[in-house]
């Protein structure tokens, strides 16, 4: 199962260095570890 849009943002709105940033380690990071979450 992927990740939902809604989730998505919603780590990009708790991890973002600055308002544009969506593709830095920490969102990056935080997206894998929801995904292996999901997974286990």
């Amino acid at each position: 199962m992927a990740l939902t849009v809604a989730t998505k943002q919603a780590l990009i709105n708790d991890y973002q260095i600055h308002g544009t940033d969506t593709d830095s380690a920490p969102v990056q990071v935080a997206m894998l570890s929801e995904r292996i979450n999901q997974l286990s």
